[in-house]
């Protein structure tokens, strides 16, 4: 049983990278304890630890506040998964195994489902289950922990690209043709549909947060 700072830990995460706290917003920790049904102290640790993973700041005197959304961060962690995540895919289509694939196609048909139902959050976990599979596919347990870090780092960013509607049907054409080069075992072509997959998710998150 996951003990209340975990419990805490896990709701206020939730709630940030869904944006139902916004980027910016000021958080106040009694009443956060409140929403959640939680008491104070591990409502405090969570936040806390949420500090060091940089998705809240807090200042003595001026309270608790969710990170803004950074473009300057968007592009740093583009920048690093579009080296390590390509890398990533070219070694999984040379090691892709049928149980990979097996995984994989669950994903996809399990990503359209949502897609039609326009469930958001479900589309976002599942993008992560995808490109996870992936990394584990690679068979680098040091580039898989990189893009862990990553993708956590990420995910705030890929809720805000897939709350676009229109994005979430594109997203769903561009993991097919990765899988389809990974199950093809073609390690030029895998690398090309990743790499066209995190441009097209860093243009779309620019186009939104700029308007």
């Amino acid at each position: 049983m996951l003990q209340l700072k975990d419990q805490a830990y896990d709701a206020i995460r939730h709630h940030i990278i869904t944006c139902r706290f916004a980027p910016g917003e000021k958080l106040n920790e009694a009443q956060v304890a409140e929403a959640l049904g939680l008491s104070r102290m591990p409502v405090r640790h969570a936040l806390a630890r949420l500090r060091l993973e940089g998705l809240v700041t807090i200042r003595p005197r001026k309270g608790i506040e969710v990170r803004p959304i950074d473009p300057v961060e968007l592009l740093q962690i583009t920048e690093a998964r579009t080296v390590n995540e390509c890398y990533s895919t070219r070694l999984a289509a040379q090691r892709f195994s049928p149980q990979d694939a097996a995984e994989m196609q669950a994903v996809l048909k399990e990503t359209e489902a949502a897609l039609k139902r326009r469930d958001t959050e479900a589309m976002m976990l599942l993008d992560k289950t995808f490109h996870d599979i992936i990394a584990r596919a690679s068979g680098n347990a040091v580039i898989s922990d990189i893009l862990g870090n990553l993708h956590d780092r990420a995910v705030r960013f890929w809720f805000i690209s897939l709350d676009e509607q229109t994005h979430q049907g594109s997203v769903l054409r561009e993991h097919r043709a990765i899988f389809e080069a990974l199950a093809a075992h073609d390690p030029e072509a895998a690398n090309d549909a990743m790499t066209r997959h995190i441009e097209a998710f860093r243009r779309n998150v620019m186009l939104l947060i700029g308007r």
